[in-house]
């Protein structure tokens, strides 16, 4: 709900490393806000490999799993090189940004907790427009949108995945499974086959 208030009432592109340049217009909370739950960093980690700074329970989910992806640029990272990001906790004690509700000056470490508390912005969340469909149907509106970044069970076909779920799945349905799976398939093999095989369902 924040997230979605935050993007509304902004309209600012959100920058998601460590040093980018700002682009005119972007305020100083937008540069410092974790790229997965688009709010000014809590306990922010940083992926050794790629440089990538996120919320550390943001990160979380991705460290759950055997071989972790970066959230941001999808390169796979080792999960003992994820570091506590001192720098990034120093600047964010070190600025001030003005309150999105009642425009009282805060330091980025306190604004979550600010935000949290501010009647201006609970005011302005409660104004918020609520979803609705461009075009009028009589489909109800899909409470679960499958995620764009899942996979496929390469022993049964199960859909829609995401990272921990497949891995639950195969433990689960396919431990004892004696067909072997070939995990070395070429990447443009694979994505040919998927849309030939998503273009002969439709």
């Amino acid at each position: 709900m924040m997230a979605m208030f935050r993007s509304f009432v902004s309209g600012t592109q959100q920058k998601h490393s460590v040093g980018a340049a700002a682009a005119p217009g972007d305020s100083i909370e937008s540069q410092y806000s974790c790229p997965i739950c688009l709010e000014v960093y809590h306990k922010p980690v940083r992926i050794g490999s790629c440089g990538h700074t996120f919320c550390g329970e943001c990160l979380q989910p991705c460290l759950q799993v055997p071989s972790p992806l970066c959230p941001l640029c999808r390169m796979p990272f080792d999960s003992k090189k994820v570091d506590k990001s001192s720098s990034m906790e120093k600047q964010l004690s070190s600025y001030k940004a003005p309150c999105r509700g009642c425009c009282k000056k805060v330091t980025l470490v306190k604004m979550r907790s600010h935000i949290s508390s501010c009647t201006k912005v609970q005011e302005q969340m409660a104004n918020c427009p609520k979803f609705v469909p461009i075009v009028p149907t009589s489909q109800p509106i899909p409470s679960n949108i499958p995620n764009r970044s899942t996979f496929v069970c390469p022993y049964c076909g199960a859909r829609h995945l995401d990272q921990l779920e497949l891995l639950k799945h195969c433990m689960d349905n396919h431990r004892n499974d004696p067909n072997k799976v070939d995990y070395s398939i070429d990447e443009e093999a694979a994505l040919q086959a998927a849309l030939a095989l998503s273009l002969s369902e439709n």
